[in-house]
C-alpha cells in the first residue's frame, strides 16, 4: 500500500509525538529546576501544550484516513458506523484510543506545569511515551502474530522512544543554540546528553538489528535492492549512518571547540558551525522519519 495521505499523516504523527516525548525526558535529564520554567530556555510549557494538541489533532485525522482507507471511501464518505468498527473492533483502534487519552494526560500536564513541573513533567513523559508507543500498531510490528509478534513490538517501542531521546535533544539543542546567552547552560546540557545519547544510539541499533530479523532475515538479504521497501530501507540505513557522522564530529569536535573558545570570550565560530551541524542532524533526521512512515506502508521482501 502506498497511499500519500496516510504516509504524510504517518510522518507527522511520529515527528510530533517523537519530538515531544524527547523535549520531555531532555528538560527531566539536561534542565534544573528553575530553568525549566524559564521560557527563555526551552518555553517547553508552550512546546508541551503545541506538541500534545498538535498529536490529538493529526490522531482524529490519521484515523479517519485509516478509516477511509480500509472501505475505499473519501475521507468525507466515511460514515460513523465505519469509523465506529475502525474505533472498537480493531488493534488499530484499540491503541488509537489509548493514544488519545494518554495525549490528553500530557496536555493536561501541560497546562498545570507552573504549579508542579517535575511531577507535570513526569507525568508527560509517561503519557507521551505511551502515546509514542501505540505508533508500533499502526506498522508491520502490530500484524505480527504470537512470541515473535510481541517481541517485535517490544523491540519496535524500544527503538522508538530511544529515537525519540535523540531526536528530542536535537531538537533542544537546536532552540538553545539560538540564544547566545544560553552558552553555558548548553555546554552543560551537551555533556550530560552525551551520554544519555549513547546509550539511546545503542538501543537503537540493537533493535534495529532485532527488528529487521523479524521482518527481513538475513536469507533474504539479497532482496534489498530488488524490493521498493528494499531500497527504502538501504537509503534509511545510509542516512543513518551520515546521523552518526554528524554525531561524532559533534561529540568530538564541535562541541569541545564550543568549551574551548568560551573560555577566551570568543565563541562566534564555534557556536556557529554547531548549530549549522545540528541543524544537518536534524533535516537527516527528518528525513529518516519519513522513510520510516513510508516503509510502514510497503511489505518488507519476505512476504514476495
Amino acid at each position: 500500500m502506498e497511499n500519500p495521505p496516510v504516509i504524510a499523516i504517518r510522518f507527522a504523527l511520529y515527528a510530533d509525538l517523537m519530538v515531544l516525548f524527547g523535549l520531555v525526558v531532555f528538560s527531566l535529564y539536561a534542565l534544573k529546576n528553575d530553568e525549566r520554567v524559564r521560557t527563555s530556555v526551552l518555553s517547553i510549557r508552550a512546546l508541551m501544550l503545541t506538541l500534545s494538541g498538535t498529536g490529538l489533532l493529526l490522531s482524529i485525522i490519521g484515523i479517519c484516513v485509516l478509516s477511509a482507507t480500509m472501505s475505499g471511501a473519501a475521507i468525507l464518505d466515511v460514515d460513523r458506523e465505519t469509523l465506529a468498527t475502525v474505533i472498537f473492533e480493531t488493534d488499530i483502534g484499540t491503541a488509537w484510543l489509548l493514544r488519545m487519552a494518554a495525549l490528553s494526560a500530557a496536555f493536561v500536564g501541560a497546562s498545570l506545569f507552573r504549579t508542579r513541573p517535575v511531577t507535570m513533567l513526569s507525568l508527560a513523559c509517561l503519557a507521551s511515551g505511551v502515546a509514542l508507543a501505540t505508533l508500533v500498531w499502526t506498522g508491520h510490528a502490530g500484524a505480527t502474530e504470537g512470541l515473535i509478534g510481541a517481541l517485535h513490538r517490544i523491540g519496535d517501542i524500544v527503538h522508538m522512544l530511544a529515537a525519540a531521546i535523540w531526536i528530542g535533544g536535537i531538537i533542544a539543542f537546536a532552540i538553545l543554540l539560538s540564544n547566545a546567552n544560553n552558552l553555558s547552560l548548553t555546554q552543560r546540557a551537551l555533556e550530560q546528553f552525551s551520554r544519555v545519547g549513547t546509550v539511546a544510539v545503542i538501543l537503537i541499533f540493537v533493535t534495529g538489528l532485532i527488528n529487521s530479523q523479524i521482518l527481513i532475515g538475513i536469507e533474504h538479504i539479497q532482496k534489498l535492492t530488488t524490493t521498493s521497501y528494499g531500497q527504502l530501507l538501504t537509503i534509511k540505513l545510509a542516512l543513518f549512518a551520515v546521523l552518526l557522522g554528524l554525531a561524532a564530529i559533534n561529540r568530538w569536535r564541535l562541541t569541545p571547540s564550543l568549551a574551548y573558545h568560551a573560555l577566551s570570550s570568543d565563541s562566534t565560530l564555534a557556536l556557529s558551525n554547531l548549530r549549522y551541524s545540528t541543524g544537518l542532524e536534524a533535516l537527516t533526521m527528518a528525513g529518516i522519519l519519513a522513510l520510516v512512515a513510508w516503509l510502514g506502508t510497503l511489505q518488507p521482501p519476505e512476504v514476495f
